[in-house]
């Protein structure tokens, strides 16, 4: 057990993606030097710059900190919280409590990146030192490579290479211990500015059907493990509730991605999740691969992983502006794609089989860059993250790691008779509608139509041959 040292030169552990108090990697190693750990959040204004001022995410992140604090308080520490610049912030704060290291956990992102590399830089100068930890991933970086010790480019390769590499190192799953007997944390009062001091009015989150912080995240996987064996047909099924709805936890790091993992290896070596277990584990793994691809290929945030798809000609001007708003407002006639859209703007939340669908009729039937919708997905989506959300959209639009064909090309229709059959989703968020039998609600212009439900925008089939001409640039340079 370490022993606090207080006239030893303390330590600052800074929370960013990683908003819980147990099973920590970075507050797990500065504990472990026994000196006085000091911990701190930093709303980074270049990152808040230009949000909405009643941003859930936001709101999400000060009401988990709210409880991290309290956690923090009740194992003898406290949590300060600053806003501005992390650049600045983390050293000037450094400097003022006169710690010798600051520790915190990875991030993946090339701008976060950067930010970690210009804070360590400035830190040194002050005889300070940075020290970063894996905790956001399983495995990270290039800890996973094929047999020729390269970055992989296609998922199930790579899943097989990380289960592998799980085997020759159960330890990757071993919790970081908090030790609430340690001793060290700094004793204080926990400052937390409120959401208007920051810029922000806050959010309605329980209207979302959000319950924000470790306690929130803990319910939701304590309600979801019951019905995991059925999560491999369940997930497919917005009208069900069959998906686990830890993506906004995972994050912002308020359940750990270890204990799940974990978990649902030891439900399974039980016999206890079934196809479903094994399917939600390999959605964890499209997390990692994400995540390394992203670091290996930073050019994804502003081009196609496959460059020839950067020649892809697609719609623009006043024509195309106005399919693009249709498509955010959730009006483009197809009742699906529109039930989906205005599930993401009024909740924050999208289905992952809508968000596929959302996407290929986007960059498929209105024929608009994918990196539009992207960033829509960005401002919009509670569990925004740059790794997942590009490489969903770039899967969409064909031109990503191991995406699909280019000429595959969802039907708007028959995804929704297959996945919303009764219409019951489509009812949920498209009330206009709901008065249309199962039959007809899932192409209401076929039966007559609805008074103030618009036409479909385009046609499928006429929008399906534009696409196959479209990327006929792939396949002439291909």
């Amino acid at each position: 057990m370490p022993q606090s040292n207080s006239t030893a030169p303390g330590a600052l552990v800074w929370f960013r993606r990683d908003l819980r108090s147990f099973d920590h990697a970075a507050l797990h190693h500065a504990l472990l030097a026994g000196t006085p750990v000091y911990c701190a959040f930093i709303f980074d204004s270049p990152i808040l710059e230009g949000l909405p001022r009643d941003d859930r995410r936001v709101a999400f992140i000060h009401a988990s900190l709210g409880e991290l604090a309290a956690e923090l308080e009740a194992l003898g520490g406290h949590l300060l919280v600053r806003h501005g610049d992390a650049r600045a912030e983390i050293p000037a704060l450094a400097a003022e409590l006169g710690v010798a290291t600051v520790y915190a956990n990875e991030d993946y992102d090339p701008a976060a990146i950067a930010r970690d590399e210009a804070v360590a830089e400035t830190l040194a100068v002050a005889g300070c030192a940075l020290k970063l930890f894996k905790d956001h991933v399983i495995f990270a970086r290039s800890e996973v490579l094929s047999q020729a010790g390269k970055p992989l480019g296609v998922f199930t390769p790579y899943k097989n290479a990380w289960k592998k590499r799980l085997e020759a190192q159960p330890d990757a799953l071993a919790p970081w211990p908090v030790d609430p007997h340690a001793a060290a944390l700094a004793p204080g009062r926990s400052q937390l500015p409120s959401l208007q001091e920051i810029g922000f009015d806050g959010a309605d989150l329980a209207a979302a059907g959000i319950t924000p912080g470790m306690r929130g995240g803990a319910a939701l996987f304590d309600a979801f493990l019951p019905s995991l064996g059925d999560y491999g047909t369940g997930r497919d099924y917005p009208a069900r509730d069959g998906t686990s709805r830890l993506s906004l936890h995972l994050r912002f790091g308020t359940v750990s991605i270890r204990h799940l993992v974990r978990t649902v290896l030891q439900l399974s070596a039980r016999g206890q999740a079934g196809e479903g277990g094994a399917t939600w584990l390999s959605e964890l793994v499209w997390r990692d691969f994400y995540q390394m691809i992203l670091y290996h290929h930073p050019h994804v945030v502003h081009a196609s992983f496959k460059p020839v798809y950067d020649k892809v000609d697609w719609e623009t001007g006043p024509a195309a502006e106005e399919l693009f708003a249709a498509w955010c407002e959730g009006r483009t006639g197809y009742p699906l794609v529109d039930a989906a859209m205005a599930q993401l703007n009024t909740t924050g939340f999208m289905h992952n089989r809508l968000r596929m669908v959302t996407a290929s009729f986007l960059c498929k039937d209105l024929g608009i860059d994918w990196r539009r919708g992207e960033a829509y997905f960005a401002l919009k989506l509670n569990d925004y993250e740059l790794a997942s959300n590009n490489g969903g959209w770039q899967w969409a639009a064909s031109s990503g790691c191991d995406a699909q064909p280019f000429f595959r090309i969802f039907n708007p229709v028959t995804q929704s008779e297959r996945f919303d059959q009764e219409g019951d989703f489509i009812r949920q968020f498209v009330p206009r509608l709901a008065r249309l039998s199962a039959k007809a609600i899932h192409a209401p212009w076929l039966h007559g139509g609805v008074d103030g439900y618009p036409a479909p925008i385009v046609d499928h089939a006429e929008a399906r041959q534009r696409t196959l001409e479209r990327y006929e640039v792939v396949k002439a340079r291909g």
